[in-house]
């Protein structure tokens, strides 16, 4: 996608030399490579026949078997709110944790959805969806825009026989500080119970994550010559 905005003139408080002005625009999709679950442990799942600790001993060792390093990417999530929680309600807090899973890709969300399904451990929400290389994709679309910046400035100085010199002004127009556009959406954000109301075999869940659109802008002021 292209966006231009042109001008042509001499003005002392910018420049005192001819100049165009063009800005565009630039945008792709990428599939998010950082997939973040919350998974709720809850002793009251198994009406209180297997313990907390029993659950997560065998949630480890089941995202282990998976080739998830659970060292690195998995964590205890909350912890501050589950203390109030205790002090509020009493000892039912300590029957419940919630945990943050990272994960590389959708087919590796679905296989923890099934397998924690397979040991009682069912509520597993999406947090968020993320780009681990968002910083040098924003680099090379601002590449991208300034390239087709210039090319729209020599493809509007060509019917007037100048030429678009070197640029005098380049300007970001990219609004990095907006992050919701980091975020990917997943289709059954919140997963409970899944694959036990049927005899038949359990399958993956057939996740799919919406693709993460990044966009970068600029305006740019080239020289014009004869």
């Amino acid at each position: 996608m292209l966006q231009s905005i042109v001008s042509f003139g001499q003005t002392k408080n910018f420049i005192d030399q001819p100049f165009i002005e063009t800005a565009a625009s630039v945008d792709t999709l990428v599939t998010p490579d950082e997939i973040y679950l919350n998974i709720l442990i809850n002793e009251k799942d198994t009406k209180g026949k297997i313990s907390i600790e029993e659950l997560e001993s065998k949630m480890e060792k089941t995202l282990q078997k998976l080739g998830i390093n659970t060292a690195e990417n998995l964590s205890l999530n909350d912890l501050g709110s589950n203390f109030k929680k205790y002090f509020l309600k009493g000892q039912d807090v300590l029957k419940t944790k919630v945990y943050s899973l990272k994960v590389n890709d959708a087919q590796t969300a679905g296989l923890v959805i099934l397998e924690l399904e397979k040991i009682e451990i069912s509520n597993i929400h999406l947090d968020r969806t993320e780009f681990s290389s968002m910083d040098q994709l924003r680099l090379a679309l601002k590449s991208n825009a300034v390239a087709k910046a210039k090319k729209q400035a020599e493809y509007l100085a060509s019917p007037i026989n100048q030429k678009v010199g070197a640029a005098i002004y380049i300007s970001d127009q990219s609004n990095n500080a907006v992050h919701n556009e980091l975020q990917g959406r997943v289709a059954g954000i919140v997963v409970r119970g899944y694959g036990t109301s049927t005899k038949a075999e359990p399958k993956p869940a057939d996740i799919q994550f919406e693709k993460i659109k990044v966009e970068s802008s600029v305006s740019v002021k080239f020289k014009l010559e004869q």
